[in-house]
């Protein structure tokens, strides 16, 4: 139940607006059961564990119930500049950036009635607040002193810009909590402050890894997929020189799902499609221009570290072209193991794609422009809501940094024609791509099925239920061509569209693929792994997956 409108009568002129009123309304807001709560604002960082300031409620005696830090700034004293009139305050009033709460028997003090009696006693002469709730929170100390248990400064460590907090920390070794309350954040003046930036971003690009090791000794529902994992894990033989490569699909990887706003509606037609990629931090760039070619929703899977996803937040905020757009999900899946997992990234993207189909691209291709709009057309033409239908988008490349990007499909002819472009893969990886059959695709006007062929990879349309990526397969290799099999064995057809194309743009290779090229091992265990995905595969569609085994592979 929303409890703003019970604090929205009060004027405030501070940035948080009617937010920062919240904290008062807390004893109606929280569960009536619920006894104590540490309220923190959002611009803290924590420097030790927070188990210790739960420990304080024991310190509290008689009719203390709110835990607090002495204000560090001279604002309550009224002396900052001529004409100041701050709310009434204790000496130097409370900060409320930390708040140690003892809602039950605040709630029996009838704190609901204290504080709105207070305000608006106040108000009368004040007009409104300039601190949010801290004014009405010192107002009502002031008139009831013995509500306080003032907690140690290192509590509560406040860099706003009118501070003696220096005073606290010179003398305190033991930082616990620092408070970036100035409006500017960490653009603060504070003489120091380079000290406390660096502490900050320390933090935040801890490797939430090291996090884990607090909850060895916490029971937890995942103990049970942790058994089968281990048993998992313990079948594996570790002498088997590809031991690594089979470990890695039982790796648990940390997953933030939805890790900046996402807000999309699928159009009510049920024909909504969403791209569906994954990149790391070194396809970045292709973000922007994905977005200008691509006006639907889209579903992003980013492999990153904990300080990669930090510098990705910085770098998606400053930039307008994604802040502009709530409809692409970005799910962040933390690093781990050694190998890139390709597949699992995939599927992270599709398993939270919200529209009836989805278009399985790579993160380094551009889609035409009017891609979108003519894929949910296609959709209808073709029936995909109640056929099994893979819908195949042709790929080409160009070897150019600086493209001028076709508006047509005739245009794009013409690239071809002058050599500006190729038919992806044309020069390294022919088999990729060949069914597509790109000289019947010329002349197309209507869309063509084809036939699957050993090491077919297109990229494709399919409905939300298609199955998922094959985990064996990282880094470089098969990961697509895989899918592809599987999706051929489960019958669907593979139809080109005529007025479709997609363009790889160019870039310095991925680790893996350089792996690939230069270890020998890695080959040989790709190799290993094709080998029983396809025994796997006659096992799973028998007498049908027979081609799978006898289609010449040299791949």
């Amino acid at each position: 139940m929303s409890r703003g409108s019970e604090v929205s009568w009060i004027p405030n002129k501070h940035y948080s607006g009617i937010y920062g009123l919240m904290k008062l309304v807390l004893t109606k807001t929280l569960p009536a059961k619920l006894e104590r709560v540490i309220v923190l604002d959002t611009d803290i960082t924590f420097a030790t564990d927070i188990a210790e300031l739960w420990a304080v409620f024991h310190k509290f005696k008689g009719q203390q119930v709110l835990g607090l830090v002495e204000n560090q700034s001279d604002w309550y004293l009224g002396n900052l500049w001529k004409n100041h009139r701050p709310w009434p305050a204790l000496g130097r009033g409370y900060n409320t950036g930390v708040i140690l709460l003892l809602l039950d028997k605040l709630r029996k003090m009838k704190w609901e009635q204290m504080w709105r009696l207070t305000a608006e006693r106040e108000l009368m002469g004040m007009l409104s607040t300039s601190l949010a709730d801290q004014d009405i929170f010192n107002a009502v100390i002031k008139q009831n002193p013995f509500l306080v248990y003032q907690l140690p400064c290192f509590w509560n460590v406040q860099l706003s810009d009118h501070t003696r907090s220096e005073q606290c920390y010179r003398d305190v070794s033991d930082l616990k909590v620092i408070h970036w309350n100035s409006p500017k954040k960490l653009r603060v003046k504070n003489k120091h402050v380079e000290f406390f930036r660096n502490l900050y971003l320390t933090f935040l690009e801890y490797d939430g890894n090291l996090l884990r090791r607090e909850l060895f000794g916490c029971p937890s529902e995942a103990d049970v997929n942790s058994e089968n994992l281990q048993k998992q894990l313990s079948e594996l033989d570790e002498d088997d020189l590809c031991y690594e490569f089979r470990r890695e699909r039982f790796t648990v990887h940390r997953t933030h799902l939805y890790f900046l706003h996402y807000e999309y509606e699928p159009a009510s037609d049920n024909t909504d499609v969403t791209l569906v990629a994954q990149l790391s931090m070194d396809r970045l760039q292709m973000l922007e221009a994905i977005c200008k070619h691509w006006e639907g929703p889209i579903s992003l899977a980013l492999y990153l570290s904990d300080a990669e996803a930090q510098q990705f937040l910085r770098y998606a905020q400053g930039s307008e072209v994604l802040m502009g757009r709530h409809n692409v999900a970005y799910h962040i899946v933390y690093k781990e193991g050694q190998f890139y997992p390709v597949n699992l990234l995939r599927n992270v993207a599709m398993k939270h794609v919200g529209t009836p189909y989805m278009f399985l691209s790579d993160i380094d291709f551009l889609p035409m422009y009017g891609l979108y709009e003519y894929l949910r057309k296609s959709v209808i033409q073709l029936d995909l809501a109640n056929t099994k239908k893979a819908m195949i988008v042709p790929a080409f490349e160009t070897l150019r940094y600086r493209l001028s990007f076709p508006k047509s499909k005739a245009e794009l002819l013409s690239m071809l024609d002058m050599g500006t472009l190729f038919t992806f893969r044309y020069h390294v990886w022919t088999k990729g791509h060949a069914p597509t059959n790109f000289a019947k695709w010329r002349t197309a006007t209507t869309p063509y099925r084809v036939e699957w062929e050993a090491d077919f990879e297109p990229y494709v349309v399919v409905r939300r239920d298609c199955p998922e990526y094959d985990r064996r397969f990282v880094g470089f290799g098969w990961n697509k061509v895989a899918h592809i099999m599987e999706l051929d064995a489960q019958e669907y057809e593979f139809i080109v569209l005529p007025n479709a194309y997609m363009i790889h743009m160019p870039h310095a290779p991925s680790f893996d693929i350089t792996k690939f090229r230069s270890n020998k091992q890695y080959r040989i265990c790709l190799k290993t792994l094709k080998e029983e995905f396809q025994q796997d595969m006659s096992r799973r569609y028998g007498f049908a997956a027979l081609k799978y085994l006898t289609a010449e592979n040299n791949s």
